[in-house]
């Protein structure tokens, strides 16, 4: 099965030489950015790319209408996975200015979305700050909280307690299903400001390496198909990534203090 990629550069490679022999060079110039230049592009930066680089006015009606024509859609996150509930009690955010210096001290949790053929599913992981690595993930295709709980009681089974736990201020995270379990285990909870994605900075890294080392690379149809395709991927991204900020070490070297020269061997 061909990659996403390859699919759409050849999507894309079609649109170019059919729109340059009907002469459309505003068509041509749309595909080839969209899908192999800057896939993040909007409308707005389209035209923008289109003025300043091109030389070529369109308006911005034009170029949403074309990149309809065309199934070109700009990748983004989709909005409002984590809304918060006005009910829910917010706990204030502990990590600033506090120094992560050890395996367990600060764990960090965050929900992001998988596009599929037929629409989304939901991705939640469970994250060690100090050395990156992911302790459990669920996949979910709803935005109940059970997945988050699942995902958070499967990381305390396995590697024990953290000393704090951070999220963001979604419901999910804030809803006593959640935050009762961490009250049980007697782990301070974090959260992060409103609007501070860079709060759990560490997360949306993840996020950012998942969706471009995996997600957009396989295609996935179905939810089986990306449950299996994940699977692979953390165990690869815990035991062979090595990650620049963990001086050329893996996660699991770091989280098991393993050293370095194992991963040679």
């Amino acid at each position: 099965m061909k990659s996403a990629i390859s699919k759409a550069v050849a999507h894309a490679e079609t649109y170019v030489f059919l729109s340059l022999f009907n002469g459309d060079f505003v068509n041509s110039v749309l595909s080839w950015t969209a899908v192999t230049r800057r896939p993040i592009f909007g409308s707005r930066r389209m035209r923008l790319e289109l003025l300043n680089r091109h030389e070529t006015r369109a308006n911005r009606k034009r170029i949403q209408r074309l990149m309809r024509q065309m199934g070109l859609v700009a990748i983004y996150p989709k909005p409002n996975l984590s809304r918060r509930n006005t009910e829910h009690r917010i706990y204030p955010y502990l990590l600033r200015d506090l120094p992560i210096t050890r395996p367990n001290q600060v764990w960090a949790s965050d929900i992001t979305y998988i596009r599929l053929e037929g629409g989304f599913v939901y991705l939640t992981a469970v994250m060690d700050w100090y050395s990156r690595r992911v302790l459990s993930w669920r996949l979910s295709n709803t935005l109940d909280i059970s997945f988050c709980v699942e995902a958070l009681e499967e990381a305390l089974q396995r590697h024990g307690r953290p000393e704090i736990f951070n999220t963001d201020q979604g419901s999910q995270f804030t809803g006593d299903a959640f935050t009762n379990v961490l009250k049980e285990h007697e782990i301070h909870i974090s959260m992060d400001g409103k609007g501070r994605a860079l709060d759990n900075v560490f997360v949306e890294r993840l996020w950012r390496s998942v969706k471009y080392e995996d997600v957009y690379l396989n295609d996935y149809a179905s939810m089986k198909e990306a449950k299996e395709g994940l699977k692979k991927y953390f165990s690869f991204y815990n035991e062979q990534r090595f990650h620049q900020g963990l001086d050329g070490r893996t996660p699991d070297q770091v989280y098991y203090n393993q050293p370095t020269e194992l991963c040679a061997a």
